[in-house]
């Protein structure tokens, strides 16, 4: 197992440390006022100008749709050191280099099962960073952890297909350049409980699709926004079904696993910023007449922060090299494994660090509490940790079961 990043990579990855100590992180002061100018404006979800000029600067270096091998020529474990670094500046880097949350997930998706009409009509727009989507899969009235749960029907009707239902944490689709969905709903609730599911693509502006609130993220309103969707006898024709009916379970699992390792890569950047803002806290700030860094219990915090990171970077791109190596069928428990270690330990480390600076840690004087509330978060996005240590267990239990 050779984690040593290839030459491409590495080349990738030197310009994209440079792309972001010259561009993104500058850019964030301008990005937060500006946001600020939005909401002043009665439009809190229109993406920031400052966004687009970072998207042509990385455009221009060469720097787009890095997260999908066959556009960059990169692997997963390529792409994970790169996503690490654009977990620095979570809201600004991953947009720049069109490698956004839930576009990369859909963009996987329509690229794996897609359709020629498909791709045309909406993969290549995305890959193009013309517009946006949204995955819309989790609903307020069931635990949907357990996707069998889901109640959105998506009933046959002639050519078409009719869907109502009720769907929440689409994230993306309060941002107007949201022009399509992907929605996973029962084709047949007599099925097999993994063939009752199906997906299929509705665009935002179809009559019956009604946004119905944002929701907020520990009181934090994101740009892109987190919607509750409602749909009332949204009609679209059968030729927006993905793949075939009943697969709606298999996609999901296919489209989770990479971006998965996507999530956790990032989140690792976001606990190396943390341990750098600890490190200069406690060198520069005095208490009780000597530096924190005098004191024995930040060294402390800081020596388990730096072993913790080390230590869930080791297990992602052990996952990322069985995912390049066998596929992501066979990465489960390893998937599994880093969605339940890295938010934890992301979570960690910054919590540290915001007690390491005190009052300034919980206010927007630094990006340590946004960043504590986005990783309390993951620990519930794409299935929350207690879901997926029952699949660690259960894989590892295999072979000492019997019948």
């Amino acid at each position: 197992m050779d984690f040593e990043h290839s030459p491409k990579a590495t080349e990738y990855r030197d310009r994209l440390a440079e792309f972001m100590d010259a561009e993104v992180l500058p850019a964030e002061p301008v990005y937060a006022e500006q946001l600020i100018e939005s909401a002043r404006a009665g439009t809190p979800h229109v993406s920031p100008p400052v966004i687009e000029e970072l998207k042509r600067k990385a455009r221009d270096r060469g720097l787009w749709n890095l997260f999908l091998p066959q556009e960059s020529g990169l692997t997963v474990t390529d792409y994970a050191p790169l996503a690490e670094l654009t977990g620095r500046s979570p809201h600004l880097a991953p947009e720049a280099l069109n490698c956004s949350a839930p576009d990369t997930g859909n963009m996987e998706v329509l690229h794996m099962f897609g359709t020629p009409e498909q791709k045309q009509q909406w993969l290549e727009p995305l890959l193009d960073g013309r517009i946006r989507s949204g995955f819309a899969m989790t609903e307020p009235a069931v635990a949907s952890s357990d996707a069998t749960n889901i109640e959105t029907r998506i009933s046959p009707d002639g050519d078409d297909y009719i869907i109502n239902g009720r769907k929440w944490w689409t994230t993306g689709a309060m941002d107007p350049r949201c022009a399509i969905l992907i929605l996973m709903g029962k084709t047949d609730p007599d099925a097999d409980a993994h063939r009752q599911q199906s997906m299929v693509l509705v665009p935002t502006n179809t009559p019956g699709v009604n946004i119905e609130r944002n929701l907020t993220v520990f009181g934090y309103s994101e740009q892109p926004g987190h919607a509750e969707i409602s749909f009332t006898d949204v009609r679209v024709p059968k030729t927006n079904l993905i793949a075939s009916e009943g697969m709606g379970f298999a996609i999901a699992q296919a489209r989770l696993g990479p971006g998965r390792v996507h999530h956790c890569m990032r989140a690792i950047g976001m606990a190396e910023r943390a341990l750098e803002m600890m490190c200069q806290r406690s060198v520069s700030r005095v208490a009780f007449g000597k530096p924190l860094a005098s004191q024995g219990v930040m060294r402390e915090w800081i020596a388990r922060s730096r072993l913790a990171i080390d230590q869930a970077r080791l297990l992602v791109l052990q996952t990322a090299w069985v995912i390049d190596r066998d596929g992501a069928k066979a990465a489960r428990q390893q998937i599994a494994g880093i969605k339940a270690v890295v938010p934890q330990m992301a979570l960690d480390v910054v919590d540290r660090a915001i007690q390491a600076h005190g009052g300034a840690g919980v206010s927007q004087s630094t990006p340590l509490a946004e960043m504590w509330a986005g990783l309390r978060t993951l620990r519930l996005a794409d299935g929350p940790d207690e879901v997926h240590l029952r699949d660690v267990a259960r894989l590892e239990l295999k072979g000492y079961t019997h019948g």
